[in-house]
């Protein structure tokens, strides 16, 4: 199966995620924010990332854009359940123009996960 790195500031959503893609199989890295995702990354490239938008220290498109830059191959999925007076679409929709493959809102249904890691797997 697949090595899966999650970036969100969310302890939750990242045992959330954890849970699910363990039970398929994946191995599941946790990064807090962009910052520490880009530096586990570097570290253990991964075969996905999927990445909150908005976190503190480095949000997911500057994740994206560091990412894309060093590993052009990477396959992102960006997520985003909106927030400070932004809609969840219109952060996916930014995300998807720097390089996120696919895009997961929030809430998103265990069902919802798995499709989108196999479709881009």
């Amino acid at each position: 199966m697949a090595r899966i790195l999650v970036v969100d500031d969310d302890p939750s959503i990242r045992a959330l995620l954890r849970e699910i893609l363990e039970e398929e199989g994946h191995q599941v890295l946790e990064a807090v924010d962009g910052r520490d995702g880009v530096r586990q990354y570097r570290a253990e490239p991964t075969d996905l990332v999927i990445t909150d938008i908005l976190m503190p220290e480095k949000d997911g498109v500057e994740l994206i854009m560091d990412l894309l830059e060093g590993y052009p191959k990477v396959r992102i999925v960006a997520m985003s359940g909106g927030g400070r007076g932004l809609d969840a679409q219109f952060n996916l929709r930014i995300a998807t123009d720097f390089g996120a493959v696919q895009q997961m809102e929030k809430p998103f249904t265990r069902q919802q996960v798995l499709d989108i890691v196999q479709r881009v797997l």
